[in-house]
């Protein structure tokens, strides 16, 4: 666990402490007891433990990590009891409100403190045990979830080899910090449709705009899981969907008209194409590598990555199509896929050329040095996708998917200078992502309504790449990656499967 992990620990837990403090201040003045150690953090917990007569053993458990943080929410629960505090929804208040139900009970004149003999008073059915079970477990595993890791499985093969379809994983929220939803009123467990039902897990009626408790940065090479970016606007239907997005659909239906030819398209046919619009927090997940982060200057040439001009190597797992051509020996299917990991049985992995030995093949960066080492190929050469397709679709720039920039990724605080070249590619981040209104007429901007030469950028961006390099939606379709769109780094693999455990991939980390 890295410094900045531990840190964001004892953060959480004093926070912890510190909401109900106000509202402790003058609970304490009822029950008598001196106001002021209901200010003080951690000694404010040991004088609940006091009042409402509970073992003050609980008073240090309180500092087991992640555990901890449950034990003082049942000791903020029990002690409301010592005020008459005793239905459900008092304690889903005590627990949920961020010290604000410690507030009102303290400064409100009719409830009193009858402390633990009146508590005691009181017996719960078994029906209300139960409930009160299930409601705390719900808390719990929802607080674990928002601010500690959240389980993922991996339903494309955009990562491999370094991760593979069902590759079940813990995604830390502490590496980037954890990041508040921006829809609080949800489904539990849920992430945007209920199952079952044709309907939002979720209500907008209160909205939080993007707060990062504890914020650190995105690395190169962080392996990242995000909300999809050109998730916002989807069409609500089977097949669509992250499947084919929005945009895509939009651009492929406007054809020489342009996305906003398509658009209309989409708009007056709603039977046809439903749209949904989502926010941040509800968009669909992507897993991804971080290769470009806020400020670096990005360039593909020939399937390699450069950073601020200088090439960055593939990770030794990733995967890409290079031509081979061998000695002529026979190549055996077991050797192949034991020795470099090729099924030569599978068309998206081996395919043949028509020159004498000749292969193109999918082969990760591991495989190529062995190949070339062993003396299996005389030659390995990448195999160049030349694809227009990429963002932001412009002939202008005429980049490709495997020769693309350079580009500069926006940071926080840096100003760029609107030009018409670069103004497609910053359009959606100014517009769209910081919410402006952003406007080009007569070969002049407009931002918010004033002309503008130059835009200062609220937020960091970064540049996403699968590892599987030639089968990966990444940020050469869709452009940067928003900080807030950040949900938290993949950190471990607990389970894998296919047609079974794949027991060698069980507990690894992930690099």
């Amino acid at each position: 666990m890295t410094a900045h992990q531990i840190m964001i620990l004892i953060l959480i837990s004093l926070t912890l402490f510190l909401l109900p403090a106000f509202g402790l201040y003058f609970m304490f003045k009822k029950a008598g007891v001196p106001p002021w150690k209901g200010l003080v953090p951690v000694l404010n917990s040991y004088e609940m433990l006091k009042m409402s007569r509970k073992p003050i053993y609980l008073f240090y458990l309180q500092f087991v990590p992640i555990a901890g943080w449950f034990i003082t929410l049942a000791i903020l629960a029990e002690f409301v009891k010592t005020f008459g505090k005793f239905r459900f929804y008092q304690h889903a208040l005590t627990v949920l409100s961020g010290g604000l139900y410690f507030l009102y009970v303290g400064l409100n004149k009719k409830d009193k403190y009858i402390g633990p003999e009146g508590a005691k008073k009181y017996k719960k059915s078994a029906a209300r045990e139960w409930i009160d079970a299930g409601i705390f477990a719900v808390i719990a595993a929802t607080l674990i979830r928002t601010f500690v890791f959240e389980a993922y499985v991996i339903p494309t093969p955009s990562m491999e080899k370094t991760l593979l379809v069902n590759d079940f994983l813990f995604v830390s929220k502490f590496s980037y910090g954890p990041r508040i939803p921006n829809t609080p009123l949800a489904m539990p467990f849920v992430h945007h449709t209920m199952p079952l039902f044709d309907m939002k897990s979720y209500v907008e009626w209160i909205y939080i705009p993007y707060t990062r408790w504890f914020a650190s940065a995105v690395n190169r090479n962080d392996v990242v899981v995000f909300n999809f970016p050109a998730g916002d606007t989807v069409i609500n239907k089977e097949g669509y969907q992250s499947e084919q997005p929005y945009y895509d659909v939009a651009r492929a239906l406007g054809g020489p008209g342009g996305i906003d030819a398509g658009r209309q398209i989409i708009f007056n046919d709603p039977d046809q194409y439903p749209l949904i619009v989502r926010p941040v927090d509800k968009q669909e997940n992507y897993i991804k590598r971080c290769v470009g982060v806020a400020g670096d200057t990005l360039q593909i040439i020939n399937q390699i990555v450069y950073i601020n001009g200088k090439s960055t190597p593939l990770p030794p797992y990733s995967e890409t199509m290079y031509l081979v051509t061998t000695g002529g020996q026979q190549l055996d299917e077991t050797v192949m896929k034991d020795e470099y990991d090729v099924d030569i049985s599978n068309g998206e992995e081996f395919q043949q050329t028509g020159a004498p030995n000749q292969y193109a093949m999918l082969l990760t960066a591991t495989a190529k040095d062995k190949m070339m080492k062993s003396g299996l190929a005389k030659n390995i050469a990448p195999l160049i996708d030349s694809s227009r397709e990429v963002y932001p679709y412009d002939p202008q720039y005429n980049w490709t998917k495997d020769n693309y920039g350079p580009i500069w990724i926006p940071k926080k605080g840096a100003t760029l200078t609107l030009t018409a070249f670069n103004y497609p590619f910053y359009e959606r981040a100014i517009r769209d992502y910081e919410k402006n209104k952003l406007e080009k007429r007569d070969g002049k901007f407009f931002i918010n309504g004033k002309e503008s030469t130059d835009y200062t950028f609220k937020m960091d961006y970064y540049w996403m790449m699968g590892d599987n390099r030639h089968q990966s939606q990444d940020s050469r379709y869709w452009g940067f990656v928003p900080e807030d769109h950040v949900v938290g780094e993949a950190s471990i693999i607990w389970m894998s499967w296919n047609k079974g455990i794949r027991w060698s991939r069980l507990f690894k980390k992930i690099h």
